[in-house]
């Protein structure tokens, strides 16, 4: 079946820059609509970004112009840019190939000063 893990979370002050990434194993992810997904303790999950094999991506609106999902096909990995973060985005962040039904462990991101 493969399997996904991500990276990059981290800490990071408001206003700042994170790039998360999902490193696909077993598969190859871009034949499948590839999305980031996050999780706060009380909220019920979000899809935050997703990008389709044709390259197509869609965003949730409290994302958009701030966060920028990319597929590299060289490296099997799909990347979630992040910038001008801010406090209600931290979250657990979530990768999953959607077509094939693989979900990453996630990544924690957390924003505060």
């Amino acid at each position: 079946q493969g399997q996904l893990m991500e990276s990059g979370g981290g800490l990071v002050q408001p206003g700042g820059s994170l790039r998360l990434s999902c490193a696909a194993s077993g598969f190859i992810f871009s034949s499948s609509t590839g999305a980031w997904y996050r999780q706060a303790p009380g909220k019920e999950r979000e899809r935050v970004a997703a990008i389709t094999p044709a390259g197509v991506t869609n965003y949730a609106e409290s994302v958009k112009g701030r966060f920028t999902i990319s597929m590299n096909r060289a490296d099997n990995t799909m990347y979630l840019q992040m910038n001008s973060l801010e406090a209600e985005d931290t979250a657990v962040y979530l990768c999953s190939a959607v077509g094939f039904g693989v979900w990453g462990q996630g990544t924690q991101v957390t924003v505060s000063s």
